[in-house]
């Protein structure tokens, strides 16, 4: 087999690595996200969730997409998808969070 195969497995497994990104994964493999309600679910602030987002996006494990002055974010890596299958529980539904101001969550 090829080294960079390894190469490039070993740096998404280092990207996976990180808690936050993997809840911020959890909740995008079912649903649309924009960061305010990102910000809201993890108890961060948006400057730290904007970081870990440009790290997905970097990595091509998700996208974004412009919705007026919102962004959301979809996770857009089927690997990671079903990784995220095989290790995680079943994703909960769609989800309101309280104290959330998307308007999803509205």
């Amino acid at each position: 087999m090829d080294n960079d195969i390894y190469s490039n497995f070993a740096n998404l497994f280092n990207i996976l690595s990180h808690p936050i990104r993997l809840q911020i994964l959890d909740e995008l493999r079912c649903n649309d996200a924009c960061v305010c309600h990102l910000q809201t679910l993890l108890g961060k602030p948006q400057a730290y969730v904007s970081q870990q987002l440009k790290i997905l996006r970097e990595a091509n494990i998700v996208t974004d997409e412009r919705d007026g002055m919102l962004v959301y974010y979809r996770l857009t890596n089927e690997l990671v998808q079903h990784i995220l299958e095989d290790l995680l529980e079943a994703p909960d539904p769609k989800r309101k969070l309280p104290g959330c101001t998307c308007p999803k969550c509205q």
